[in-house]
């Protein structure tokens, strides 16, 4: 039986080829992850708030720098902490970095999608 300390959940894009290759590895190790299309469903300010916290990477890894980012003029200066990284995130889910991957409590940036493997046993 699988506990929640097993679960894979991952933050997904379906056009980001990081977030299919993510979600690939993980099926070709038996595991099917919940898939959360954060475009389509949002996260939340506590979602947010719990992938700032356990992603191990600065809060800023969180912000795509792109050309969105740039649309927007935006200053990367000013998301360097994780209240100002899930207020910009909560305005513009489209800015998250991702893929997003968690099991249980543990989190990682899959980029590249290999760093997915961290989370396996």
């Amino acid at each position: 039986m699988e506990t929640e300390a097993d679960q894979f959940v991952v933050y997904y894009n379906p056009s980001c080829s990081k977030a299919r290759g993510a979600v690939q590895l993980l099926r070709e190790h038996c595991v099917e992850p919940e898939v959360i299309e954060y475009l389509k469903r949002p996260p939340s300010r506590a979602d947010l708030e719990r992938i700032v916290a356990a992603v191990p990477d600065a809060p800023r890894a969180l912000v795509r720098k792109d050309k969105r980012f740039a649309e927007l003029g935006l200053d990367h200066t000013a998301y360097e902490t994780a209240d100002a990284v899930v207020a910009l995130l909560l305005e513009h889910p489209e800015l998250m970095e991702r893929p997003v991957v968690f099991r249980g409590t543990q989190a990682v940036i899959a980029r590249p999608s290999e760093k997915v493997l961290e989370l396996l046993d």
